[in-house]
């Protein structure tokens, strides 16, 4: 393959009036934004994916750059990198989709590759190296360095602005890569804040008026949506890991403590074996807690008769888990309790047995959902499985299955650098090697859920027949989630070091805990010999 770099007409340093401006902007647009950033983007086969870890070499890097030049025209490829944060005691987590495409984790960096009539010429900017400045940042790779990490001709980030300003001037449209919300938004007739990079793309299109700039965010996701050996191997380690810390909260779960207690322990946990970072934040609900799909706070006292549900996740290596376990408080499940746990279980199974290799994904759906309203019919929190109430008021209002008031997300979604990552199925509607994904049923059952029907007629009716039954199970959330992947051999339970069956949760939670897990040298090794 020719080596990679940009040539002094493609890509020249030429400024413009006006360019030092929009370099000046942009800069500080980059440090400001980071303060309100919000990041977008929710039986099977032993173990076929190695234990050992694969890194991912910059061939394959190289590989995904390629493969996005396949898909898209001509034109001038613009990825932006995550923006350093405003304060360097701040912690930097780079875009998901430039990492993907580059492997480089420092912030202000940006990939711009120009493609025309079959030739390719990339540059990669990064910040310069400044020692005094890295004696508060730590080392930057620097120009040299990352030409000789990568075979793409490096230069400084501050020279970006100019390069781009330069290339506008060239009549060839700009495919962007990166947080370009209004962009993307306005491809839709729709509205967004305007990001640092959308403002850059602004400034270039009110001094280049015919400028064509046309997001491809949606190119990438669908590239990412099929992961890699290497990918999966990081995924699982982070799976592994996530399992450890359900294990260690599990055991150490019991009346009295606070919600924060065994979020600590969980946290704990992930790092001590090498986890960056929680992939998301820590879910640990209790009680009324249980039925929040999202609930973070994690400071509640936790009662003995209370339902716990721990929805947590390991970033490995910049790669998300996902699992989320549900036990009571007491360490044995009530009447009430097994009747919700066991439904969901149920529902997770049936969705499991239609996860095979090449069969269509929305199965998974429709036996989940099938089981699900089964269940509560016959537990009579709804009136029968295909039972609707009222969603909407007027002389004819609209109809929602009633099995929806206790189950209000999706079955599961795909993971990898994002722990609501994007997946091959979402476009390909099939399952297929490369695939990693959840599986999530879950049942909510709200002490106030059926004052959450509109006031009709029909649903007062509706409200008269359930309550009793609402109140004998009030307060009680379970979601059981667990996390897969599809290889040449099949499908794989990556999460199966968590125990999920009663009477394994029962058994964990007597045997107790004693502390924190010893340190696991194994487990630590493998942080060191993977990249």
């Amino acid at each position: 393959m020719r080596r990679q770099g940009v040539s002094a007409h493609s890509c020249g340093s030429d400024v413009g009036p006006g360019t030092s401006v929009l370099r000046t902007k942009y800069s500080q647009l980059q440090s400001l934004e980071w303060g309100f950033r919000v990041f977008r983007r929710f039986v099977l086969v032993l173990s076929f994916i190695p234990g050992t870890l694969a890194a991912q070499s910059q061939k394959e890097f190289a590989s995904r750059r390629e493969a996005l030049l396949r898909k898209v025209g001509d034109g001038v490829i613009v990825a932006f990198g995550a923006p350093e944060p405003a304060q360097d005691y701040l912690s930097f987590f780079q875009a998901p989709s430039f990492y993907y495409l580059t492997g480089l984790r420092e912030p202000d960096a940006a990939l711009v590759m120009v493609k025309k009539s079959g030739q390719v010429n990339a540059t990669m900017f990064v910040q310069p190296r400044l020692p005094a400045r890295e004696a508060w940042t730590g080392s930057r790779m620097g120009t040299s360095g990352v030409e000789t990490l990568t075979g793409i001709r490096g230069r400084s980030a501050n020279e970006l602005p100019a390069v781009l300003d330069s290339l506008a001037g060239t009549g060839q449209q700009f495919l962007v890569v990166g947080d370009v919300a209004a962009h993307e938004a306005e491809a839709q007739g729709q509205t967004a804040v305007r990001t640092a990079n959308d403002q850059l793309l602004d400034q270039l299109k009110q001094k280049h008026q015919t400028l064509r700039i046309t997001p491809v965010n949606d190119v990438v996701e669908q590239l990412r949506g099929t992961k890699s050996p290497a990918e999966l191997s990081l995924i699982k380690q982070a799976v592994e890991i996530t399992a450890l810390a359900q294990k260690e909260a599990i055991s150490a779960l019991t009346d009295g403590i606070n919600e924060f207690e065994l979020q600590a322990l969980i946290e704990f946990t992930f790092r001590r074996n090498g986890a960056d970072r929680p992939a998301f934040a820590t879910i640990v609900g209790s009680g009324p807690n249980s039925t929040t799909l999202h609930y973070n706070r994690n400071d509640r006292f936790i009662d003995i008769n209370d339902m716990v549900v721990m929805d947590i996740g390991a970033s490995y290596k910049g790669y998300a888990a996902d699992i989320t376990r549900t036990v009571p408080a007491s360490g044995h499940f009530s009447t009430s309790q097994r009747d919700i746990y066991q439904l969901v279980r149920d529902v997770q199974a049936a969705a499991e047995r239609q996860a095979v290799p090449g069969a269509p994904s929305r199965l998974m759906n429709d036996s989940a959902n099938a089981a699900l309203a089964s269940g509560l019919a016959r537990l009579k929190l709804i009136d029968s499985p295909d039972a609707t109430y009222d969603c909407s008021t007027g002389p004819s209002p609209r109809q929602c299955p009633q099995y929806r008031l206790y189950y209000m997300h999706g079955l599961g979604h795909g993971i990898g650098l994002e722990v609501h990552d994007p997946e091959q199925y979402y476009y390909t509607a099939r399952l297929a090697p490369g695939s990693a994904f959840t599986i999530e049923p879950g049942v909510y059952v709200r002490e106030h859920v059926l004052e959450e029907m509109p006031d009709t007629p029909r649903n007062r009716e509706i409200a008269g027949r359930l309550r009793q039954f609402v109140t004998f199970y009030k307060n009680i959330g379970v979601r059981i989630e667990d996390d897969y992947a599809v290889t040449d051999r099949g499908v794989e339970r990556l999460s199966a070091g968590a125990p999920r069956e009663i009477a394994e949760l029962e058994a964990l939670m007597k045997a107790g805990s004693t502390g924190p897990a010893k340190r696991n040298r194994e487990m630590v090794d493998r942080y060191r010999q993977t990249p």
